[in-house]
């Protein structure tokens, strides 16, 4: 299939690696937009950190929506290739593309119009709020470039091609990290700055998916990025995608509820330690995502050839990597927590309430990298649904947990907790889940 790589064939530990690197990178590019903003923000103080960081939650409920077409994308092109289809890898990725754009408008017009709402249920300060709907409008904007690009990320991972997205959101992130201190400092734009800055940045993103698809390597023979949807290929598109983008959604939901439970226990230093840490965790959920799109890209291509044996096999590879990860992790949060939160915010107040927040998360890393590996391997067998389960049930008890042991006494510090506990049951549900369905999936 012209410009797709046959994931069926070949050393498994190797292939995964050339397929998780790139893609471990451009999900932390993805991250550390967000993150860059908040460093360079950071320097105007915890006030400006937490008005990008309400806003934060909003855009994370943006990527989690945008997964419907890049999953979508990955498994269905993915699936395509492994059974050699080329022209339903070419429907597949026309409708993606398509149904991405359409969904990114009607959410971007959405936010706009109810920015300030959306923003009074925080509870800030008029001055942080305010700052907030600003940010919030201008990056609004820039959602359908986000939209495409996760769709276009999606194709090529699907395709086996995961480093093109790589080099392309690499350019993109370096722009960004030039721009920041230009539009916040230089031109004094302050937080407005850093929303132009990732604005300038995503767009240039998309073009460069543009020119990569259109002129210098026409994918699978060359297909058009938007078509008249067709009720077959949407559905599937659906089927694949939604359940991953509600349970991303839902998640999204679940943390703007519990950064008001935050800010209504911890004041602006309570949300800015959630936001702020959030995107620090983020660093190691996005780096063992790549592990397992990476290991969704490979099982989709060899459960389609029907080779369960080279599924097991990765599924075994990918999970005693990400949980030596996850052992990482735990160490750097539990013990140098205050350390590396101060990198962000260097308020010795924001720093030190958020090294608590990194040591309490810090318990529940391994469980993390468990779920996440997880879900990889449901995804790449088409099902979707239990990991959506699992994360919306366990997800959902964060609140009602948080807001219990924060009045038992544990304050700010209970919410954290609901944070960590909610994360250990997940990784254990979803194990316990695929070995009790293991014998359905996949029969070697």
């Amino acid at each position: 299939m012209q410009g797709a790589k046959n994931l069926t064939q070949g050393p498994i530990t190797r292939q995964l690696f050339n397929l998780a690197l790139p893609i471990m990178g451009t999900s932390f590019i993805q991250m550390a937009y967000s993150l860059t903003d908040m460093a360079w923000v950071g320097r105007l103080g915890s006030e400006a950190v937490a008005a990008i960081g309400a806003v934060g939650i909003l855009t994370w409920m943006t990527n989690s929506i945008s997964l419907l077409n890049k999953v979508g994308s990955e498994v269905s092109v993915g699936q395509s290739v492994g059974a050699q289809d080329n022209e339903s890898a070419q429907r597949y990725a026309s409708h993606n593309l398509t149904i991405a754009l359409i969904l990114s408008v009607v959410w971007a017009v959405l936010l706009f119009s109810l920015a300030h709402p959306v923003i009074a249920l925080y509870k800030l300060e008029a001055p942080i709020a305010g700052k907030a709907v600003e940010y919030l409008r201008i990056v609004a904007t820039a959602f359908p470039f986000v939209f495409l690009s996760a769709a276009f990320t999606g194709i090529h991972n699907g395709a086996g091609m995961s480093k093109i997205p790589f080099y392309i959101s690499g350019a993109g992130l370096l722009l960004n990290m030039v721009l920041d201190p230009l539009f916040i400092f230089v031109f004094d734009w302050g937080t407005a700055g850093a929303a132009w800055a990732t604005w300038t940045a995503q767009a240039i993103v998309c073009l460069c998916f543009v020119y990569q698809l259109k002129v210098k390597n026409r994918l699978f023979g060359g297909f058009a990025f938007f078509t008249r949807l067709k009720g077959l290929y949407t559905k599937r598109i659906i089927q694949l995608g939604l359940p991953v983008a509600l349970l991303n959604s839902f998640f999204a939901v679940i943390n703007l509820l519990m950064g008001r439970t935050a800010s209504t226990y911890g004041g602006h230093i309570g949300l800015m330690t959630l936001t702020a840490g959030g995107q620090l965790e983020a660093i190691a959920w996005n780096t063992s995502q790549g592990f397992s799109t990476a290991l969704s890209a490979f099982v989709a291509q060899n459960y389609a050839a029907r080779r369960n044996e080279r599924v097991i096999s990765a599924y075994h590879t990918t999970l005693k990597m990400t949980i030596f990860f996850g052992f990482l992790c735990t160490l750097l949060f539990v013990f140098w927590g205050s350390e590396i939160f101060s990198l962000i915010v260097p308020e010795r107040e924001a720093y030190e309430a958020g090294g608590i927040f990194l040591r309490i998360d810090g318990y529940s890393m391994m469980f993390m990298m468990l779920e996440i590996t997880m879900q990889g391997l449901f995804y790449g067998t088409g099902r979707t649904v239990p990991p959506a389960i699992i994360s919306i049930t366990f997800n959902t008890i964060r609140i009602p947990l948080a807001i219990g042991l924060a009045a038992l006494g544990f304050g700010i510090e209970g919410v954290w907790w609901a944070v960590s506990i909610s994360s250990i049951l997940k990784g254990i549900t979803s194990f316990v889940w695929f070995r009790f369905l293991r014998k359905k999936i996949l029969i070697c």
